[in-house]
């Protein structure tokens, strides 16, 4: 039988910075990454590869596990000549509702108080400072709340004349991780780390700890320490271990549609409308959706939330408007309006889109893996030998750096952050946590 000092069971985003930073930040050897799809497929090649810094409470746990995860970015990008293409074009949030601008300065307040940046108001002492194409500002940080229609549509031409205010959050933007997981799985894969295109079926647990585990092929390889990150799949991963872990999944859309028609002018950052949508259906499409029960859903006002951002000449759209939990299987099937919903959805943003209403436009997605606060759990399991990275939710990328750097400082025996207690499974036994979930929002954190 083979043998592994560590097997990582997943080669997503998680799976593969763990495996870079047990063996190229720590010099760990005889490290074995299965998974039974290619590296950086299923969930994470179906995200937007978007980042912040900007996350409610309670506390400022996520916004310390954000910045680090994001310096941690940072450095690899400067590391590889930025070859991910990090930026920080920034959250764009735009609203035309009056009551709105309170509920952003009340909410900027306290998430800058956590550790986000500072909060800067326009016009005021300074002129709002657009953003950065390419590349990251360290300096671009917080918070800038424009109350000012002229100078958004100045610089954003292509949003409705109806928009009042834009809340444009600094240290966020994105990133490609193809080529991000590229580059870490070729470092890894320098320092000794092998990859297997196989399936895990089996844990022998016997007397309480790792001894091997089992795949798909029939070999069998020994090794005392498993690092489940197994992205949505990680519950049935967790039954091998004979755990049944607290997490369900969401399924979650995108669409990608070329913008042929130039109707975004200008390089934009990632851009939100805040305000509840009515989708403009003509009075033919309004009469055929009335008359079947499958399709009266699409006549109700959504909830505020959709947003794109630019890739190339392309736009990646979705809408958080479904959070229904499910089975995942792999590939996903989407409702068949969904397309038809987001590009109606954002012309209430951006009035041009409707000339690309009725166009077949690619969709595709992935599941967010979460616990019911929207928190990861990262750490040792009860089996000994035993280690979690997981439960990201739609925040994979964002938080996969600090998250591998954590379960990493748990298998090497190194120095833990002080959020550390925050993401372990055996938080659920803290009573002044269970405290906290009893009036804890599902959704906390979530775009």
């Amino acid at each position: 039988m083979a043998n592994a000092e560590i097997v990582i069971c997943g080669a997503g985003v998680a799976g593969v910075s763990t495996a870079y930073h047990l063996a190229v930040r720590h010099g760990l050897k005889n490290i074995l990454l299965v998974d039974p799809y290619p590296p950086l497929s299923v969930t994470s090649s179906a995200g937007t590869e978007a980042y912040r810094n900007w996350w409610p409470g309670p506390g400022d746990t996520m916004v310390r596990f954000m910045n680090r995860s994001i310096d941690l970015l940072e450095e690899l990008a400067l590391a590889s000549g930025n070859i991910f293409r990090l930026n920080r074009r920034g959250y764009a949030f735009l609203t035309a509702n009056p009551d709105q601008i309170s509920v952003w300065k009340e909410s900027s307040a306290r998430i800058s108080a956590l550790g986000a940046g500072p909060v800067r108001e326009h016009p005021g002492p300074a002129a709002y400072v657009p953003f950065q194409a390419e590349g990251f500002d360290p300096a671009l940080n917080g918070v800038d709340i424009v109350i000012d229609p002229d100078i958004i549509l100045k610089q954003y031409p292509f949003i409705t004349g109806k928009v009042i205010a834009l809340l444009h959050i600094r240290r966020c933007g994105w990133l490609n991780v193809q080529r991000l997981g590229g580059w870490l799985l070729e470092q890894a894969e320098s320092c000794g780390v092998q990859y297997k295109l196989d399936r895990l079926i089996g844990v022998d647990t016997s007397g309480g700890r790792v001894r091997s585990i089992r795949l798909e092929s029939g070999e069998t390889i020994l090794t005392d320490r498993l690092v489940i990150a197994a992205g949505p799949f990680l519950k049935q991963a967790g039954s091998y271990l004979g755990l049944d872990l607290p997490v369900v999944n969401e399924l979650h859309g995108k669409i990608t549609l070329r913008d042929s028609g130039s109707v975004i002018s200008t390089q934009a950052p990632f851009m939100f409308w805040s305000d509840p949508v009515s989708l403009p259906w003509t009075a033919e499409e309004r009469l055929r959706w009335e008359s079947d029960t499958e399709t009266r859903w699409l006549l109700k006002e959504f909830p505020g939330g959709v947003q794109f951002r630019q890739r190339g000449h392309d736009l990646l759209a979705l809408w958080t408007y479904d959070v229904k939990t499910r089975e995942p299987v792999w590939p996903p099937l989407f409702d068949p309006h969904y397309a038809e919903t987001v590009l109606r959805g954002l012309s209430a943003m951006v009035p041009g889109m409707e000339v690309y209403f009725n166009q077949k436009v690619q969709v595709d997605g992935g599941y967010y893996c979460k616990t019911r606060e929207n928190r990861p759990l990262i750490g040792p399991l009860p089996i000994e030998g035993a280690y979690i990275i997981g439960a990201l939710s739609g925040y994979g990328v964002m938080a996969s750096q600090a998250a591998a750097e954590l379960v990493a400082a748990y298998l090497t025996g190194s120095r833990l952050p002080e959020y550390a207690p925050m993401f372990g499974l055996e938080r659920y036994q803290d009573p002044s946590y269970q405290l906290l979930l009893e009036n804890w929002d599902a959704q906390s954190g979530q775009l």
